[in-house]
């Protein structure tokens, strides 16, 4: 075959049809890997606040990727429009977890693989990953790390609260600290000996202490 043989008319409108049936299969398929995701998704899911928007997401990239590596396979002319239209797409949305960055290019590898009629392997990848998430993602440390934000009023009773922190807490780690006249207020990253949070009733009740707020969060300080 020459050169000029590949761009002729004839081959550029060649169209591969695709049945009625292995379209349903294909998208039904995807449907069920899509909420397979989105099921690990949300029992793996350890951010701050929960997207259910996101989720429902995951369903619609399985799908949509289907269907375009199902147009892309039937036919030349189209495969060749759909990288150039492809290609100056923007995503402008930031993605805070990494983990997220994982689903996202699960939702995107399944639905290539289901177009590509390799369904054994996209259940099976599929399942094997969700498993994989599901033990490694919820393997979470016994001591979750904690803010505390307190607020005294001199010197002498931030001392006090610091001591009895320490008797309190396994580590105590001062992240930040703001001094003014009269007032001092201190973020203090610490971890629990056990899941009782009782010291902070304690705390609150220290002579100059005026405020004691005790925050979970997810490791990235966001000071």
């Amino acid at each position: 075959m020459s050169f000029n043989d590949i761009f002729k008319s004839g081959f550029l409108e060649n169209v591969t049809s695709v049945s009625l049936l292995d379209m349903t299969i294909a998208l039904v398929l995807a449907f069920c890997l899509g909420v397979f995701i989105f099921w690990v998704y949300k029992k793996t899911f350890s951010g701050v606040i929960y997207s259910s928007g996101f989720g429902v997401t995951l369903i619609a990239l399985t799908m949509i990727t289907t269907l375009v590596i199902l147009a892309v396979t039937s036919n030349v002319v189209l495969s060749l429009g759909m990288v150039g239209a492809l290609s100056i797409v923007r995503f402008r949305t930031a993605i805070k977890e990494p983990l997220d960055i994982a689903f996202l290019f699960w939702s995107i590898a399944a639905g290539i693989v289901l177009a590509a009629g390799m369904i054994p392997l996209a259940v099976f990848g599929s399942v094997l990953i969700g498993i994989t998430l599901l033990i490694f993602a919820n393997k979470k440390s016994h001591r979750n790390p904690y803010i505390v934000v307190l607020k005294c009023e001199g010197h002498e009773s931030e001392q006090r609260a610091m001591e009895y922190l320490k008797e309190k807490v396994c580590r105590m780690t001062v992240k930040s600290k703001t001094a003014e006249k009269g007032a001092v207020e201190l973020n203090l990253e610490i971890r629990l000996k056990d899941d009782n949070t009782d010291f902070v009733n304690g705390l609150a009740e220290l002579s100059g202490v005026g405020s004691a707020v005790l925050v979970s969060y997810n490791g990235d300080y966001m000071g």
